[in-house]
């Protein structure tokens, strides 16, 4: 673990010089208008847009956030999409909510993956349960890229070099689920956050830059 931590900042140096480099000759996208993301899908419908704080904000370091909460009568999901147009300068990254939520006060009680059955294809993503004054929120969390649904950190850094050789473009978004655990039952919430996630993915992918 020691020489993990050790090597993390040296590798996060590599990647950022690498992705500099090899996308000298980058074609950022147009950035999506998330604005006009649909207020109901599939069972869904918008219960309200949710404050992002300035500071939050800027912590950030998106180009195009997102931030609300739907419904589907019986569960409360919230969305989070933080887009980011280009990593090249590595100042505009992801920040992975296995940082973000601890430093918030969520202590992490799970970390495994499970399977979208998507419209579109099954896709892996991330599920952390978190807790914090009593309550436990199931999270679902990916990196959404031009062409792939990543899980990983260390992965998407080495996909963003790829896309740079290949498409000239590092464009990725964090798109992260949040469901609240009524009297702690993380597989009802679970359930419930898996289901939002199956239905969102499809919209996102028309929302998103696609691939030229």
């Amino acid at each position: 673990m020691r020489r993990l931590a050790l090597a993390a900042p040296v590798l996060l140096i590599v990647q950022a010089v690498l992705v500099h480099y090899v996308s000298a000759g980058e074609r950022p996208p147009a950035a999506p208008d998330l604005a006009r993301f649909p207020a109901s899908f599939a069972h869904w419908q918008i219960v309200s847009e949710d404050f992002i704080a300035a500071d939050v904000q800027q912590t950030l370091h998106a180009d195009r956030l997102l931030s609300r909460s739907y419904t589907d009568q019986q569960n409360i999901a919230g969305l989070l999409v933080a887009w980011f147009q280009s990593q090249r300068s590595g100042l505009s990254q992801p920040h992975s909510p296995q940082v973000c939520l601890p430093a918030s006060g969520w202590t992490p009680e799970i970390r495994d993956e499970v399977t979208l059955d998507t419209a579109a294809g099954p896709i892996a993503v991330n599920r952390l349960i978190v807790s914090n004054r009593g309550q436990r929120d199931v999270v679902l969390y990916w990196y959404q890229m031009q062409r792939r649904v990543v899980e990983g950190e260390w992965a998407a850094k080495l996909w963003t070099v790829a896309n740079a050789v290949r498409d000239r473009r590092t464009d990725t978004a964090l798109v992260r689920i949040v469901v609240v655990a009524p009297g702690g039952d993380t597989a009802a919430a679970t359930t419930a956050a898996v289901q939002f996630g199956r239905d969102l993915y499809p919209v996102l992918l028309e929302n998103f830059p696609p691939v030229r």
